[in-house]
């Protein structure tokens, strides 16, 4: 339950990331009911009384952040096993997933839970990779977040080990999804249609599908790249590049959300600007897998054309962390390394990728995302008295630039404090170390999916 009131007062800095984009030394926040009641100088709220209040000098306030692109289920039981040379895991991947049991994807998921939560993480989108919703429904609650869930469908033979079935079938269980999760745990849970990709769905499994999300008035994800040879292939088989070919079906629009998006041309940007289509960008994953950020890489280019970009961690065998702060890190100096211009992604568009536009792409800018009266309670608190933070002169390029999530103290979601100095209460933290420890080694085990533990000698 949220706090009947809370308020944070005389925080630092509080990074509204309103319209105005306001940075208010020595702020305060009100909440009540779940909501942000006032916002301003701690002056002008020291008449406003709370159950609780925090006080706030050394901290920094910001709002929570959105991970538009986040394989939660499988992958912190067999974190890192993957040599560099590897040039893709995914076959291993998807082996790895559907070997899962609902206990060891409950346990996984609730590590990836302290995870994304202790690093200031408040909703996360996850592409259809969790198999057992149900029995992870209780740690969702128990953390308090919020996640976009779906099932994942193809009805196209693929190369991976992907849920696949007829069009008609894939269509009633992703609307029956929708209709049983949608709008769970108080409104924090939303469902969506997940298609995996435009190669491994049908066209007409793709239109039924943003049918289904028009009707319910939801969305829909699929993981979504081009280049020149994805831009040959496609013509070929569609008479279309990749992204006009989903324009050309009508699975296009601001309901939408196309994921890593690498390798886009000038004509499909265009085509995703033009339809109001949001994008979440992984630019961790695309700068440890190798794909190219100097050649694919197209993210200043969709934030010129106005496109909504939200930022993802992908998963933790592919960027390896969930931390936002650090992967606004990388958004920030990936481009400028890759263009050889430092005006590239300043450390502002990065705050807002992980916040306001990443709220906006998930179709939940409208009550998330920014610090504003009226608004959710969902809040993220920094602790400033660390020497990451030292000295303090721009609060966005200390944050981006300077700080990671192993600062934030305090984490407050629909009003109701998660994290609270440092510490969460929904998870016996080393018990659950040792359980995902073991759950990994069976895993390994069972389905023969495993490499070295390292190339230095191990006794």
């Amino acid at each position: 339950m949220a706090e009947r009131s809370l308020k944070i007062d005389h925080a630092r800095y509080i990074l509204t990331v309103d319209r105005q984009r306001r940075i208010i030394q020595d702020g305060a926040i009100l909440v009540e009911g779940g909501r942000i009641s006032r916002v301003g100088k701690s002056a002008e709220l020291a008449d406003a009384r709370a159950d609780r209040v925090i006080d706030g000098r050394h901290l920094l306030i910001t709002p929570g952040f959105f991970n538009g692109h986040m394989h939660i289920s499988y992958a912190h039981p067999v974190r890192g096993i993957f040599p560099d040379e590897q040039a893709s895991p995914l076959l291993h991947v998807f082996n790895l997933q559907s070997a899962m049991t609902e206990e060891e994807e409950y346990h996984a998921t609730l590590l990836g839970l302290v995870e994304l939560v202790g690093n200031g993480t408040v909703c996360f989108l996850d592409p259809g990779s969790t198999q057992f919703p149900d029995a992870c429904l209780q740690a969702y609650a128990d953390a308090g977040i919020r996640v976009v869930l779906g099932e994942a469908v193809t009805d196209q033979a693929a190369p991976w080990k992907l849920p696949r079935y007829p069009a008609p079938e894939a269509v009633t269980r992703t609307t029956a999804f929708i209709e049983k999760w949608n709008g769970r745990l108080d409104g924090r849970i939303r469902a969506w249609a997940m298609p995996f990709s435009y190669e491994t769905c049908s066209a007409g499994l793709l239109q039924a599908l943003k049918r289904v999300v028009d009707e319910h008035r939801t969305g829909l994800t699929l993981h979504h790249n081009s280049g020149t040879k994805a831009r040959q292939d496609a013509v070929a088989r569609y008479g279309h590049s990749p992204t006009a070919y989903l324009e050309a079906i009508g699975v296009m629009g601001p309901n939408v959300l196309l994921a890593h998006c690498l390798g886009l041309d000038e004509a499909e940007i265009d085509a995703v600007a033009r339809t109001g289509t949001a994008i979440a960008m992984c630019p961790v994953t695309a700068a440890k897998g190798g794909r190219g950020v100097p050649e694919h890489g197209r993210m200043p280019e969709f934030l010129a054309r106005g496109v909504k970009v939200a930022l993802g961690c992908d998963s933790p065998n592919n960027s390896n962390h969930l931390d936002m702060v650090r992967t606004m890190n990388m958004a920030a100096i990936q481009y400028k390394d890759a263009r050889q211009d430092t005006r590239q992604v300043p450390a502002e568009t990065a705050l807002e990728m992980a916040t306001i536009h990443g709220a906006q792409a998930m179709g939940l800018g409208d009550e998330l995302g920014s610090i504003e009266t009226g608004k959710k309670a969902d809040l993220v608190c920094f602790d400033t008295l660390r020497p990451e933070w030292q000295a303090l002169w721009n609060p966005v390029n200390n944050l981006v630039y300077n700080a990671d999530g192993r600062s934030v103290h305090t984490v407050v979601i629909d009003g109701r404090v998660v994290v609270d100095a440092y510490r969460q209460s929904f998870a016996d933290e080393p018990r659950l170390f040792a359980r995902v420890q073991e759950i990994g080694e069976r895993l390994q085990a069972r389905t023969g999916v495993s490499s070295p533990r390292s190339r230095w000698p191990m006794s």
